[in-house]
């Protein structure tokens, strides 16, 4: 290796629409670029930025589908540095079963053990596969870390990890797992630099996106999660329905006459905000919309997350902090003050001024709940996680 190279980690992080990507250098936190592949699919879109935050060029190439958008995003990385020299790279895997509780290097058993989770967790865990082996493809040689979005949650109580069915089945897996760990983890790091008072006490934070759950920490641990077996359940989402009754399955079979490939789609594919709306999953659409469809739509996003609050507030014995995070809680002042709204009777008040200029602590002076804005990170989550095994 020579001394002009640039020596760093990668990191993969496949979302259901999107794909984020973070090039890191063996010291320090700054990102050396950054990279988002948005709205995968006809209307897909790429940026990248490096360190300062000016824009790399992005190549020519496919957003339709993960794979294209990946391949895209490899070929502008290597233009930018030409003399890269990767010491690992680093992956968001949404589902790792009832067994991993931290990162782990990728073997070949390892790889063929995750691709069992992919009927979990369909959206997202074929892609975050798909995406080791297209790095081990492009980057031979180089270690590949595995960062599962379920290890957060494995501390969790006996009561929060099952379900009412006979213990045979939990002892074969069908457990409440919980995910979007890496956003979580972050957030739970971050709240205990910049106050760890509030760290050390019961924190729930709403990871709001395409994906969407609610995570209620204790001592900076996960307690419970909105998200159980797979990620379909708790909060509404961009195209699945969060909680629904089991009978309403079971009649979608009955009577319907519905396969399980057909409710698979409908509840991963055309449920939630797009389901609700008939027009978009995207929340930044809806917002924009005006149409009455698009308008109840979000009154419902709105009001299974304060239910979900309460469920929350129920399992950790009340709340000291909530924390938004994820794009649209990191970015949407009215899903924020309308979440907040009627939440008085637990404490939880947004300042109007606050909230509308995205500072970082939204409630009012003195209030009974803090209510915080953070950014979440999971590239550098996973970036940490891939320095630290190699």
């Amino acid at each position: 290796m020579t001394a002009d190279r640039t020596r760093a980690v990668l990191t993969l992080n496949a979302g259901s629409s999107s794909l984020k990507v973070g090039l890191f250098p063996m010291q320090g936190d700054a990102a050396l670029a950054t990279g988002l592949a948005d709205r995968i699919g006809p209307d897909g879109t790429l940026t990248l930025k490096d360190a300062t935050g000016a824009a790399i060029p992005a190549l020519a190439g496919d957003l339709s589908n993960h794979e294209a958008a990946l391949a895209t995003i490899l070929a502008s990385l290597a233009a930018r540095f030409p003399d890269l020299d990767l010491a690992a790279v680093g992956h968001r895997v949404v589902h790792g079963g009832p067994d991993h509780a931290a990162p782990a290097r990728v073997t070949p058993a390892l790889l063929e053990e995750l691709a069992r989770y992919a009927p979990f967790a369909p959206l997202h865990q074929p892609h975050n596969l798909s995406g080791i082996r297209a790095a081990m493809a492009a980057f031979p040689g180089v270690p590949q870390v595995a960062c599962f979005d379920t290890a957060f949650h494995r501390g969790h109580p006996w009561v929060n990890d099952t379900y009412a069915l006979p213990r045979r089945f939990h002892d074969k897996g069908v457990r409440r797992y919980g995910f979007h760990g890496l956003s979580y983890d972050y957030i739970a790091g971050e709240l205990a630099r910049i106050s760890p008072g509030l760290a050390a006490g019961r924190v729930v934070v709403a990871h709001l996106g395409n994906g969407a759950s609610i995570c209620g920490m204790m001592g900076g641990r996960s307690i419970a999660s909105t998200m159980g077996f797979s990620p379909l359940d708790g909060l509404a989402m961009g195209t699945r329905p969060g909680q629904i009754d089991p009978g309403v399955l079971l009649y979608l079979m009955d009577q319907e006459g519905m396969s399980a490939g057909q409710i698979s789609d409908l509840l991963y594919r055309q449920s939630g905000l797009l389901g609700l709306s008939g027009l978009s999953n995207d929340m930044r659409r809806l917002e924009a919309a005006g149409t009455d469809a698009a308008a109840e739509a979000i009154a419902y996003f709105v009001a299974r997350l304060q239910r979900e609050l309460g469920s929350m507030a129920a399992a950790l014995g009340g709340i000291d902090a909530l924390v938004f995070t994820g794009g649209i809680g990191e970015n949407s002042a009215p899903i924020r003050a309308r979440v907040c709204e009627g939440m008085g009777w637990m404490g939880i008040a947004a300042d109007a001024a606050c909230n509308a200029a995205h500072a970082r602590m939204i409630s009012p002076e003195g209030a009974a709940v803090a209510v915080l804005v953070m950014p979440t990170n999971e590239e550098l989550v996973i970036a940490r996680a891939a320095r630290a095994l190699v």
